[in-house]
């Protein structure tokens, strides 16, 4: 990434907040203020660090004077004006002169209570936004650069499942095996794991079941959600692996959620709605007698975070854009009994999907 990327996105963001109607953007430490200027603080605290974006004016960065040379030595710093405040001074008061008295802006979603209250008693007609909501586009639209590093994460995501697929099942802790998916990620160039799921047997119902100390036997069907983040940017996949020889349901169920996987993906293209990835997979699952146990949405964006828009789910008219980039995991959960999701990544291409995950989608019988 250099300094003329992040320019051009803080470009990018203000034209985008003038087109929304807003003044523009402010944004404090998060996802949205790596993305946009490249900066992130060494702690997040109670000291005040912004960016204020104007449509056709200069960036804007206020900073704690003490953290003020780490932001001038980020790569975004020259693409705008970094400022510092003072302990004992108001940045309230400070980053007030830069926005419009009576302005509507956008404020990215992490930004911290005390600091909003902070700039409306400051600017008490001032008027302020959820970037997911005013601006939920923002970030979807990856250039090919992201792309690339959305698929580098993929592809150590893959690497982790191919080596998961060796270790031992039956006779061990879910977070036994969960510490092995970590610990595979690490290996494979991961700087953070953000979710290792692991559910065996009954917990494999529970989509966001956290590994517990449930022991794995043989016969159970386990499902395997994991991801994090790599060079900065996010992976994500889930693959439904069975101890020993699996039962005529459990194979029947597991090809059931393949053969939606795999229609929602045929789907993508551009101009289609998100919703209808959602309702083509939907679709499959209900014909097959099993809609009622489809209890999650099909997908949803990633880059920067692992959750972010667009979402693939019904009521999402957006059309898919070249550069988008999503899951698709599909699931069937069967209460008390067993669960299985496939999960991959996808990029919509100009011509139709992309997937960013390689690994075997069949089910895997493990040991």
């Amino acid at each position: 990434m250099t300094q003329e990327d992040y320019e051009r996105r803080m470009e990018r963001a203000g034209q985008a907040a003038a087109e929304a109607g807003l003044a523009g953007l402010v944004v404090t430490p998060g996802p949205d203020l790596t993305w946009l200027c490249g900066y992130q603080p060494p702690a997040v605290t109670e000291r005040l660090t912004a960016l204020v974006i104007a449509p056709g004016q200069r960036s804007r960065l206020l900073v704690p004077v003490l953290e003020r040379p780490d932001a001038e030595y980020s790569i975004g710093s020259g693409a705008m004006e970094v400022s510092g405040w003072s302990d004992g001074s108001d940045p309230y008061a400070e980053i007030a002169k830069w926005i419009e008295p009576q302005g509507r802006y956008g404020v990215s979603d992490a930004t911290w209570a005390m600091h909003l209250l902070g700039l409306q008693r400051s600017l008490p007609g001032s008027a302020y936004a959820a970037l997911t909501e005013v601006l939920p586009m923002l970030r979807a639209v990856k250039d090919a650069h992201e792309v690339a590093r959305l698929a580098a994460a993929g592809a150590a995501a893959d690497a982790t499942y191919e080596q998961i697929l060796g270790v031992r099942f039956a006779g061990r802790r879910e977070s036994e095996v969960a510490g092995d998916l970590s610990r595979l990620l690490i290996e494979h160039g991961h700087s953070q794991v953000d979710f290792t799921v692991v559910g065996s047997g009954p917990n494999g119902a529970n989509p966001h079941h956290e590994a517990g100390e449930r022991v794995i036997e043989d016969g159970d069907m386990v499902v395997l959600d994991f991801g994090g983040l790599k060079d900065g940017y996010g992976s994500d996949t889930t693959r439904t692996v069975h101890v020993g020889e699996p039962g005529a349901e459990e194979r029947k169920v597991h090809d059931i959620v393949r053969e939606a996987q795999q229609a929602a993906f045929e789907a993508v293209r551009p101009g289609v709605a998100c919703q209808d990835i959602d309702r083509v997979a939907r679709r499959v699952i209900k014909a097959a007698g099993y809609g009622e146990y489809f209890i999650h949405r099909t997908g949803h964006g990633i880059g920067v975070t692992t959750h972010e828009p667009p979402y693939m789910v019904e009521g999402e008219h957006l059309p898919l854009v070249p550069g988008m980039c999503f899951s698709i995991e599909p699931g069937i959960y069967l209460p008390g009994r067993f669960g299985v999701r496939i999960e991959d990544i996808v990029t919509c291409t100009d011509t139709g999907g992309r997937r960013l995950n390689e690994t075997a989608r069949e089910l895997a019988v493990v040991r």
